[in-house]
């Protein structure tokens, strides 16, 4: 239920308050509000038929607000007894009070952890704001992961100890069961996936999750245990440990990396940022995957163990993170490895910052940014399965995927610092086909992309590095099409053109196909 919902039923209640009859009929839909007063209090217990008013919680078919007959009711109607005068009084009253919450449903969920979602529902002074309040207390609920299906029911308060504006709200929830499954694809850049897993939600009552998943894609393999706990009343506020084991598939630099590993982290919420602190230990093995690789990549062939502490923040005011028309992203990661043990020591700063702008005629006009360096730590060089990568359908277009920068026989090792930016033009396809449909999900892509991937010599300075950074620039840029899928992926077909070519560099000039979650 939106505003728009809300405002409905308060049309339909000043409605019903102008007609004075003993009767009144509304459709019932799925999610219903009822009200009730006197000292707060919640009860987990099985609670009574309430039958006084009842509203739609999702959509109202329009009632005339005059005459003796609210028009023709559908087979889903029902019929609900109502007492006139005393309870338009009720009504018509701006200040009521919620005296309790009841919970029909509940089995293995502890109190606490409901109260904590549902206490601001007892804070509402009138009837659209004890509406309101219901609702966001059922959107926390499903938010929760507990529970298939939430209905509010309100209702004005009967029995002793009734006062004359006090509302009774009531949450009908149904659990999840103690064990699900689940299987899906997923995309990631520039890949695909199959995802089977096993999940023991509300394990000890309190929202925690248990999960074990296998992925089966096609550059990695992985699987692996989680454990989830949120903060109780803070839901963005949650700790996690997580068991797993990765292999995947380099084919620009003929490698093959198996990682098996253990984290852990906890993310929070401070003003309009999220962060993340992380925790993971990992035991590498890197190898090649074919006779032909290079003497560069046999010679990070090996085991390693790397141990590091990882800080992310993020502030996001996009409406969309797959396909945005307005708002913007600030994302910046830190990881500092070696000063928790293992043989690995380095210090990584990456960011990334995008800006989104509606223009006219639904056009959108995007600008982008990504940087990050990598300054090793100790006498041993950095290790390739930690350098940045650049180029390809997703970074900078008209390039073959990491494909960029330094190499060796035709293998890419990666770099220690790294920029690209990208400016995007969005417009709706010529003519617009299919308006308002299918149609909206396709969108006309302009672009020019530019960046380069190079390694310093951290001896020289800031201004050496700058300069070393602006030269031999790759750019690109081309027209194509975008295909939003949800809010889950998009599908990008562009004709490219490749600009500032170095020598050794791998380049797609013409159609380039992409998919995945993060575009430049």
């Amino acid at each position: 239920m939106d505003w728009l919902d809300l405002l409905a039923v308060q049309g339909t209640l000043k409605s019903l308050l102008q007609h004075r009859t003993s009767k009144a009929s509304i459709l019932r839909r799925s999610a219903f509000f009822i009200v009730q007063l006197s000292h707060p209090s919640m009860t987990t217990g099985k609670t009574r038929a309430l039958t006084r008013w009842i509203f739609v919680g999702k959509s109202l078919e329009p009632l005339p607000a005059s005459g003796p007959d609210f028009g023709a009711l559908g087979e889903e109607a029902e019929f609900v007894e109502v007492e006139p005068e005393a309870k338009q009084e009720i009504l018509e009253n701006k200040d009521v009070v919620v005296q309790h919450v009841h919970f029909d449903g509940l089995g293995r969920t502890k109190d606490d952890i409901i109260m904590c979602e549902i206490r601001d529902v007892f804070k509402a002074k009138n009837l659209i704001e004890v509406m309101r309040k219901s609702h966001e207390a059922r959107e926390k609920l499903l938010r929760l992961g507990i529970f298939r299906q939430v209905d509010v029911l309100i209702d004005t308060c009967q029995g002793d100890g009734a006062l004359p504006n006090g509302l009774d709200v009531t949450f009908e929830v149904t659990e999840l069961r103690r064990l699900t499954g689940s299987y899906n694809t997923m995309v990631g850049n520039n890949e695909g996936s199959m995802v089977l897993g096993l999940k023991l939600p509300n394990l000890l009552g309190r929202a925690e999750k248990v999960t074990f998943q296998f992925s089966y894609g096609t550059k990695e393999t992985s699987y692996g245990l989680s454990f989830f706990k949120p903060q109780p009343g803070n839901f963005d506020r949650n700790f996690s440990v997580n068991l797993y084991k990765v292999t995947g598939q380099f084919p620009w630099s003929s490698l093959r990396e198996t990682d098996r590993g253990v984290s852990a982290e906890y993310s929070f919420p401070t003003w309009k940022t999220s962060h993340t602190v992380k925790w993971e230990g990992v035991w590498r093995e890197l190898g090649c995957l074919s006779r032909a690789a290079s003497f560069a990549v046999r010679k990070e062939s090996g085991h390693s163990l790397k141990s590091s502490l990882s800080h992310s923040m993020v502030i996001d005011s996009r409406n969309s993170s797959i396909l945005p028309k307005r708002g913007a992203l600030l994302k910046v990661n830190q990881e500092l490895a070696g000063y928790t043990g293992g043989d690995v020591s380095f210090l990584k700063e990456d960011f990334e910052l995008q800006l989104n702008k509606q223009l006219i005629l639904d056009t959108v006009f995007s600008a982008s940014l990504w940087g990050g360096m990598l300054v090793p730590m100790g006498d041993k060089p950095s290790s390739i399965a930690d350098r940045f990568y650049l180029g390809g359908p997703t970074s900078v277009r008209g390039f073959s995927m990491h494909s960029v920068g330094p190499q060796s026989e035709g293998d890419y090792l990666g770099g220690e610092a790294y920029w690209a930016g990208g400016l995007h033009l969005y417009t709706p396809l010529p003519f617009r086909p299919g308006q308002g449909g299918f149609g909206e999900l396709f969108r006309t892509h302009f672009f020019l992309n530019a960046g380069n991937l190079c390694n310093l010599n951290y001896g020289e300075g800031p201004k050496a590095h700058i300069r070393k950074l602006a030269e031999c620039i790759r750019w690109s840029y081309g027209a194509g099409i975008v295909l939003r899928l949800g809010n889950i992926a998009r599908l990008e077909l562009n004709y490219c053109v490749p600009m500032g070519v170095q020598r050794g560099d791998r380049i797609c000039d013409g159609v380039q196909f992409g998919a995945g979650i993060r575009f430049l």
